[in-house]
């Protein structure tokens, strides 16, 4: 039995980004992208057809989701149908979430023991969390006891991100390891 196209909608912290949960991949896991204005098809298909529908203002591609952020001037119910549409028939037409001149960002080289723990808590704890809410955070870099992160996703411009930061982010990395300081995003 063919079930056919799945997908659905969930809330995120972020009052103006929902997120699009598919039934299938949609890119490898792992690999993200975050964009704040229309890509070229080149680089994400899907990306540039989904800031055709007015009122998009972010689009965040994942494993098996999307994380559309809105204008805060429109309204939900103007621009979701448009989401799913687009969403709907780019996967129908096999049109990939992200192109041929897609470029994976890759954080800094740096091989200390105390930057690979801090990006294994990252990676194997904190990433996973916050992608369920329609979210990644990216490692930047670590300086002077400061991790630096990029928010992306319903994390980008989310009221409560610089709690998620300090009181969920900042707190564990500080638990587990001592030479962090704090956490900021950049």
């Amino acid at each position: 039995m063919d079930l056919g196209f799945r997908m659905h909608a969930e809330r995120t912290p972020n009052p103006n980004s929902i997120k699009w949960v598919l039934g299938q991949t949609l890119v490898e896991p792992g690999v993200s992208a975050h964009f704040s204005c229309r890509p070229e098809e080149g680089v994400s298909p899907l990306a540039a057809r989904l800031f055709e529908v007015d009122g998009v203002e972010g689009v965040f591609i994942a494993a098996n989701f999307v994380t559309i952020t809105r204008r805060e001037s429109v309204e939900w119910t103007d621009i979701a149908q448009g989401v799913v549409d687009v969403i709907k028939q780019s996967v129908a037409d096999g049109i990939p979430a992200l192109g041929p001149d897609f470029e994976v960002v890759s954080a800094p080289a740096d091989d200390t023991t105390l930057v690979s723990r801090i990006r294994d808590i990252l990676d194997n704890e904190i990433r996973p969390a916050v992608a369920r809410d329609g979210g990644d955070i990216v490692f930047a870099g670590f300086r002077d006891g400061i991790v630096e992160l990029v928010m992306q996703g319903s994390c980008s411009g989310c009221p409560s991100s610089t709690a998620t930061l300090k009181h969920g982010i900042e707190a564990r990395l500080r638990e587990a390891i001592p030479e962090v300081l704090g956490v900021a995003a950049v």
